[in-house]
């Protein structure tokens, strides 16, 4: 909405200067941890980084308050950039009338008693936080190309069976670096339930992800503590690809819908993703099957009351069809409309967009600008058409702020051609890889990209 943008750019310009200009109180309460692999980020775009076993051994905190972070909050004070934050400072330096997630994140989070903290006890004080995302494990049905077999267990099994990506220089997928710990022996899983009473107290928003987490014990024993021991103040948060059986999705939503019922919890939203739709949808989101994807979202919106929101990690294959996705948002919103203003504003469907920069071949940069903007033109225009901020089946304002950043962002980044041919080689390699080991066909698929595919393949084989 206009005034959600308003609020969050006043606040950002009063902390900007109060504060400086590189501050961002998601590097405080916020938290992502991933116990598969013991890292630690707090928001996606900085690259995740390891969590003492020995730290967390002393202190479960630590899980979140790590040296890094002690670290990246210190440069934030003195109003130096963290380099990891780079996504953000891209968005501020094309355009100031853009919104950054940086800004979105300490809107949302933004309290003066917090400020005031901060400024007391500088970067080194443990934090708990206000918002917390967890990875359980990386247990998942799907193996979606832009993803990593730290997340995916069938991406992990394909590299065991195929090995990495030999001939791609972006995203090769090796797993001979990193440890991945199962949920029946982890200490980070256990430093968790051991903060777990503690950080309860306080947190605003638990979310789950994964992986897949309807697949994953954690989260049922997650949900069973829940309902013996009550944090009525929590909204709790669920990523999933409803990808599942039909039966799981029923169970999954019962329980919920009886947390909130019961005020177990405060309230309840779920997450799941997709990037465009049809057969272009189910090429980049391996495992994705659109007719039970769409039978479990309008199962679960009919058997719940509850909210839904659509994470769209926009990339190459998102554009040549990403219209007809929107067009399906807007037909799901006519359908289930939302009667909890609590939960959201006005819809109870809504969607989040961040463009994709890694791994590079993935990067709409990479594209000639000259015959792929059009499709994102197309997009923003019919957002255009349909926007309304008092509607509840159209668009908001800051849903096409969203579409509009990606458009910019396009349109303004010029990629020295070394990282353009880099990009486009690592393309054809990647993908002539992909459609081998997954039975499938990028130029069959995505018949706007097959000369853009020549141009790659003639680009590998000179």
């Amino acid at each position: 909405m206009k005034d959600e943008y308003d609020h969050y750019k006043e606040i950002s310009k009063e902390l900007d200067q109060k504060v400086s200009p590189s501050f961002c109180l998601a590097k405080w309460y916020h938290s992502n941890i991933y116990f598969q692999t013991g890292e630690t980020h707090s928001c996606y775009h900085p690259a995740p980084h390891k969590i003492s076993i020995e730290e967390v051994q002393q202190n479960p905190a630590a899980l979140h308050n790590t040296s890094t972070k002690f670290q990246e909050r210190r440069e934030m004070l003195e109003g130096k950039r963290p380099e990891g934050c780079q996504y953000c400072w891209n968005i501020e330096d094309i355009n100031r009338d853009l919104i950054s997630d940086r800004q979105i994140r300490t809107g949302s989070l933004y309290k003066e008693e917090r400020i005031q903290d901060i400024q007391k006890h500088s970067d080194q004080f443990f934090v708990s936080p206000d918002y917390v995302e967890v990875s359980f494990s990386n247990l998942c049905n799907f193996k979606c190309g832009y993803c990593h077999p730290k997340a995916s267990s069938r991406f992990y099994k394909e590299i065991e069976q195929f090995g990495p990506y030999e001939k791609s220089k972006n995203h090769r997928c090796d797993i001979d670096w990193f440890e991945i710990y199962n949920e029946e022996n982890n200490p980070f899983l256990e430093a968790w339930w051991k903060w777990w009473p503690e950080l309860s107290q306080g947190l605003k928003i638990l979310r789950v992800t994964g992986g897949e987490p309807l697949m994953q014990q954690s989260t049922y024993r997650l949900m069973d503590r829940l309902e013996q021991n009550p944090v009525p103040h929590l909204e709790l948060n669920v990523n999933s690809n409803l990808g599942s059986q039909e039966k799981i999705i029923q169970k999954f939503s019962d329980k919920i819908q009886k947390l909130v019922q019961e005020k177990k919890i405060k309230n309840f939203k779920l997450f799941t993703s997709i990037d465009s739709w049809g057969p272009q949808a189910e090429y980049t989101r391996h495992g994705l099957d659109l007719q039970l994807f769409e039978k479990n979202l309008k199962n679960y919106l009919s058997q719940t009351d509850l909210p839904l929101t659509i994470m769209i990690t926009f990339n190459i294959f998102s554009l040549p069809n990403f219209k007809n996705l929107l067009q399906k948002i807007l037909e799901w919103r006519t359908e289930f409309q939302s009667t909890h203003t609590d939960f959201m504003k006005f819809h109870r469907i809504r969607f989040d967009l961040s463009y994709l920069k890694e791994p590079l071949q993935f990067d709409i940069n990479i594209l000639p600008k000259e015959n792929f903007l059009k499709y994102l033109e197309e997009s923003l225009q019919f957002m255009k058409d349909n926007l309304d901020d008092n509607s509840k089946v159209k668009f908001s304002y800051m849903e096409y702020q969203r579409l509009l950043r990606t458009y910019e962002y396009m349109k303004t980044t010029h990629y020295p051609a070394k990282k353009i041919k880099e990009g486009q080689l690592d393309f054809y390699r990647f993908f002539k890889e992909y459609d081998k080991r997954k039975n499938v066909s990028l130029t069959e698929t995505f018949p706007e990209l097959r000369e853009f595919w020549e141009n790659c393949k003639n680009l590998a084989e000179k």
